[in-house]
């Protein structure tokens, strides 16, 4: 593939022909894949604990060796609040941090080896499988550096000329996010861009600009610009090698993938895939065993698998080493310099969540969309590709929120202009681009289950305070 081939999207046909083909002689449920994934578990039996380790391990690697934040203060924070069936548990289980080895060990039973996800310089930390008793991938036994520092490049490129004077009234609505409690969370980060300039910044203590922490499901929004840049056509069947030339699933295209309308079925409503995230099990073990429910087009159903196959597909047709260059080509042309696509001990990226960035690089990011995919100067993604993006197309969720291909759209019914979308991520992750202002608003959180940062009101907010 020509990753620099443009194409237009006006005039393509969102669901094509086949899918109706496919369907006609009854084969909609039929399945040659088994269902691997098991129901999320219940706290406390010994996968609960297995992944409870795993989130922990994997959690204490990456703030420890990526972001370069002290052990206690990980667990004070980023693991706290998690999800129910681990909270409780996670606090109970030791783990040992290696420096040298770059890597952390939590152990969970007494017949298995601990849990261990080991860094890597630039490719961050991976997770080894339950059971291993190796390291997931080969080190060199160096000690890690610490994170790097600011970039001397002048802004948006590095972080040179960053001198942010907000007004009062900007500056009291930043701070009104800073104020912690059940109903909106733990903000650790926020930056907002005006007309390409950095107008307001401030952070949580013990983040700042180049401290990185979780993107979760904003890493889905990175998805949706890696395949723009690759100039791959969406309306074309997704590129799944685990798929059989007779399996119905076939039939589901890359759009329906970055548009959560698979059909596919999963064991939540779509959005925990704590084997992969956690468990140690590779993207291609699980995503492609999903047998369908619907047919692809039909339904909206938020699903991390949705977007692992869709990079399962994009790998698959780029080839291996193509793959792996792409999101840290998207990384250094940006500017984002502190920002991670981590994967699994298989290869695969994980990228419906594990990205790790701070609150300036994706401020960058937001950029980039905001300028349509242009970049000084330089066309990154294909024009019309963030039209496509941030245009609905079939089924809808079911919420006031529209949804994209990975971008989530926002309104006058949000009380926001017309034209406005987000990515957005658990634990709070938010970036809000509104093209009609020449704004982009970045929150980072460390929101404890159950608590919900109102972006919409507070992207309302700082647009009030710079009229």
């Amino acid at each position: 593939m020509n990753d620099a081939m443009p194409i237009s999207l006006a005039t393509r046909t969102l669901l094509p022909a086949l899918l109706a083909a496919s369907f006609a002689n009854g084969t909609a449920l039929a399945q040659s894949a088994a269902l691997i994934a098991a129901p999320t578990p219940a706290a406390n039996q010994p996968y609960a604990r297995a992944v409870a380790a795993g989130y922990k391990a994997a959690t204490l690697c990456t703030g420890v060796f990526n972001a370069g934040r002290s052990a206690a203060a990980i667990e004070g924070l980023e693991l706290r609040g998690i999800y129910p069936e681990y909270d409780a548990l996670v606090p109970t289980l030791p783990a040992i941090i290696d420096r040298r080895s770059a890597s952390v060990s939590v152990r969970f039973a007494a017949d298995l080896p601990p849990r261990r996800a080991t860094w890597r310089k630039g490719a961050g930390c991976t997770l080894a499988p339950i059971g291993s008793a190796s390291p997931a991938i080969v080190t060199t036994y160096a000690p890690p550096p610490a994170p790097t520092g600011a970039d001397p490049r002048a802004w948006p490129l590095g972080d040179a000329g960053i001198a942010p004077a907000p007004s009062p009234a900007l500056a009291a609505a930043v701070a009104r996010a800073f104020t912690d409690d059940d109903r909106s969370g733990r903000t650790v980060g926020v930056v907002v861009v005006r007309d390409g300039q950095v107008v307001a910044e401030r952070y949580r203590d013990g983040f700042g600009p180049f401290v990185a922490n979780r993107t979760w499901s904003v890493a889905k929004s990175i998805s949706g610009t890696l395949v723009g840049m690759t100039g791959t056509d969406p309306m074309r069947p997704a590129n799944i090698p685990e798929w059989t030339s007779a399996d119905p699933r076939r039939a589901i295209t890359l759009d329906n993938l970055l548009r959560m309308a698979s059909g596919l079925h999963s064991d939540t409503a779509g959005n925990r895939t704590d084997a992969i995230y956690f468990g140690g099990t590779s993207v291609t073990e699980q995503a492609p065993s999903w047998p369908l429910e619907a047919k692809p087009g039909t339904r909206f159903r938020y699903a991390n698998n949705d977007i692992l196959l869709a990079v399962r597909s994009l790998r698959a047709g780029l080839g291996d080493a193509a793959m792996d260059r792409l999101p840290p080509r998207l990384f250094a042309t940006l500017g984002m310099t502190h920002t991670v696509a981590q994967r699994d001990w298989q290869g695969n990226y994980i990228l419906s969540s594990d990205v790790w960035s701070t609150a300036r690089d994706l401020a960058r990011l937001g950029q980039l969309w905001l300028q349509d995919g242009v970049w000084q100067g330089a066309r990154i993604l294909p024009v019309g590709w963030m039209r496509y993006m941030t245009t609905p197309s079939g089924p809808q969720p079911d919420r006031a929120e529209g949804y994209g291909a990975t971008m989530w759209l926002f309104g006058p019914k949000q009380g926001l202009p017309a034209g406005s979308y987000a990515a957005q991520g658990n634990r709070g992750q938010y970036v809000m681009v509104v093209p009609s202002a020449r704004l982009v608003v970045v929150r980072r959180g460390e929101d404890p289950a159950g608590s919900s940062f109102d972006i919409a009101r507070f992207t309302a907010d700082v647009l009030a305070a710079q009229r």
